[in-house]
């Protein structure tokens, strides 16, 4: 796998030249959309104001929303082919950089059944989407990723059906050939960091829709990362005094919350960006377009995780 310095050198040696390019195709693009949402927004006015006198406001709020619905379809619709070129000739080329043995299919996504069996979200997970589905080895590390979004759908008394993100981000997933005796969560700290250590740490022990808390001897890593688990000597010693550093070097470089989770033969990593990651920007130049390599160094920090569990002999070799 190559360092993050190499990869920087491949993106502006390899991949600024044909940024400048797109970028004369945003552009126009870009002019395109204004022209068309204006004279849709003009046309969609003239038709309320018209009806304005003979319907009430519940008609009217179905108009908006049928607007905005119907907006964000010729939305969709305009930029589909810009998207696809943009991925095509700059995502694709960068993750086979990342390393060749690493497929990339930009329709695909992580399954609901992995985020499910991550135990990550006590929500009951409803309808999930993403797209940018990276899988095979690095390092002699099987890995998978992806753009997730999970949402949770609910209904009031009336019947209205609405949805709730319960996460949106990048989604990793790695196996190991052995496996994890217990269930392991590790989870940002907000309580402990909201309420203060006292009134913190109870709120923590008494969250009923999670395992057993674990607490551990790194004052640091307890303030950033609260952990549960249904198996208290398998966690700490998945949780090496390398590994809590690595997890504050973590949450010190990104300003993205971070849940890890043990299960079975897998980790699952589920880092939160609320937005899908890889969408090129219309209204803003793609040659400051940075988020690429902020999210190269995600999985270098994501990996390095990965390979610190590899290499803990004292975690394998425990009975």
């Amino acid at each position: 796998m190559k360092n993050v310095s190499e990869l920087t050198d491949f993106y502006y040696k390899n991949l600024y030249p044909t940024l400048q390019e797109l970028e004369k195709d945003r552009k126009q693009l870009r002019y395109r959309i204004i022209l068309v949402g204006s004279v849709y927004t003009f046309i969609v006015g003239l038709i309320a104001l018209s009806l304005i006198s003979v319907i009430n406001f519940e008609t009217l709020a179905f108009i908006g929303i049928g607007y905005i619905g119907i907006g964000g379809f010729i939305y969709k619709f305009l930029v589909k082919d810009y998207t696809k070129e943009f991925k095509d000739k700059i995502i694709k080329p960068l993750i086979h950089a990342l390393d060749e043995k690493l497929t990339y299919t930009a329709s695909l996504h992580i399954p609901q059944h992995t985020l499910e069996r991550s135990q990550l979200f006590t929500q009951d997970i409803d309808r999930i989407s993403g797209n940018d589905f990276v899988r095979g080895e690095i390092d002699s590390i099987n890995i998978q990723f992806s753009d997730v979004h999970a949402e949770e759908r609910h209904k009031d008394s009336k019947g209205n059906t609405s949805w709730s993100t319960i996460f949106q981000g990048l989604f990793i997933v790695s196996e190991f050939n052995k496996t994890f005796h217990g269930r392991t969560v590790i989870l940002p700290d907000t309580a402990q960091s909201t309420f203060g250590d006292l009134v913190g740490g109870w709120l923590q022990s008494k969250n009923i829709s999670r395992d057993e808390l674990v607490k551990m001897d790194n004052p640091d890593f307890e303030k950033k990362f609260v952990v549960y688990s249904t198996d208290q000597i398998e966690a700490r010693y998945i949780l090496s005094h390398t590994l809590m550093e690595k997890l504050l070097l973590f949450s010190k470089k990104s300003e993205h919350p971070i849940h890890i989770s043990f299960v079975g033969k897998s980790i699952h990593m589920a880092i939160e960006y609320n937005k899908d990651l890889f969408e090129p920007s219309i209204f803003r130049s793609l040659l400051e377009y940075k988020i690429a390599m902020e999210y190269v160094k995600t999985l270098h920090l994501a990996i390095g995780i990965v390979e610190e569990l590899k290499l803990n002999q004292k975690l394998w070799s425990k009975k």
